[in-house]
């Protein structure tokens, strides 16, 4: 099926502060409670094609960022890899085989028709095309920007969907640019059905990037701990230390240069680093990689504290201790 239109998704609409469903007018949408603040005509507006499912009073978005017909929230212009020639695009940035054998690990795992959730889809993510070439899997997909690719903006922190209302969601290069990715990870569990799949994809080592709009990294002990509500199908390195090591290369000469098309043409012209990352074993990986990924299933359990300590899968361990076993 694909993306589907936002009018095959208006019964899993929800108002992001109360959670009551949604009431469509010509002026856009509003809370169905009549208790609510939002509840008011228009209380979320159309931005273009799109409704702004926000609650401004709990989000870093701004009502008037989405005044005007067209608008949508975008942040501050930066340089894109998208501008290179293709040839180079692809030493700067090359496919993701990670997400993409996790992707078909995950589908793979839903029962023939199913709804997934992408937080963060404005751009299809590298690796994940297959999710929307599925003709069985229904895709939904939102950001803090509009695109052809979105049925709705919205603020992960809250996010517009009823409680299990989605049978999987895929979160990619994501959770670094949320102000609190522990809520935005709980909202995520939240909108999942009760045994639910979670694909997310997070940077540990990588210097910033969007700027304003980057907040938080995680060791692959930390990662592993924001999902601790999810039951652990894989986890690991989505790219190893040579390419962070890249990253580091393309830093250090923008820096220098004070040029981010330099750094970023620095980076591609020694793309035969990142091929680094198959000589070292996953346990040093697990210490010093640029990215994770988790792929879970939603859980009554959460891991503890003390489980996270014994899950620590990294070359830092004591000689005489043994391997961790494979904690959910």
């Amino acid at each position: 099926m694909g993306l589907v239109s936002l009018s095959s998704i208006d019964l899993l609409l929800a108002c992001p502060r109360c959670r009551a469903g949604l009431v469509r007018s010509e002026d856009g949408f509003h809370c169905s409670a009549d208790g609510c603040a939002l509840s008011a005509p228009g209380a979320f507006p159309f931005a273009g094609r799109l409704p702004v499912l926000v609650d401004f009073d709990a989000s870093i978005l701004r009502r008037e960022d989405f005044a005007q017909a067209e608008a949508t929230h975008v942040a501050p212009a930066r340089w894109s890899g998208e501008r290179l020639p293709s040839w180079l695009r692809g030493l700067w940035k090359p496919h993701n085989a990670v997400a993409e054998r996790n992707v078909d690990l995950l589908l793979s795992r839903l029962d023939g028709a199913a709804t997934v959730l992408v937080v963060g889809g404005a751009t299809v993510g590298n690796g994940v095309e297959r999710l929307y070439a599925d003709r069985a899997i229904s895709t939904i997909a939102f950001d803090i920007q509009g695109s052809p690719l979105t049925q709705f903006v919205a603020d992960a922190h809250r996010i517009p969907l009823g409680d299990g209302s989605v049978d999987a969601v895929v979160v990619q290069a994501v959770l670094e640019h949320v102000v609190d990715p522990g809520r935005v990870v709980a909202e995520i569990r939240r909108v999942l059905r009760e045994d639910g799949l979670v694909y997310a994809e997070t940077p540990f080592l990588q210097q910033v990037h969007a700027g304003p709009y980057d907040f938080t990294r995680f060791t692959s002990s930390g990662h592993r701990y924001l999902f601790r509500g999810f039951e652990e199908i894989a986890a690991g390195p989505v790219a190893g230390p040579g390419t962070q090591l890249l990253w580091s290369v393309d830093h250090v000469v923008r820096g220098v240069l004070r040029s981010e098309l330099a750094g970023k043409l620095a980076r591609a012209l020694l793309f035969p680093l990142r091929y680094l990352d198959r000589a070292i074993p996953d346990s040093y990986a697990m210490d010093s990689a640029s990215a994770y990924y988790f792929l879970g299933r939603r859980t009554q359990r959460e891991l503890t504290p003390e489980e996270i300590v014994v899950y620590y899968r990294g070359a830092q361990r004591a000689r005489d201790e043994p391997p961790p076993s494979r904690l959910h």
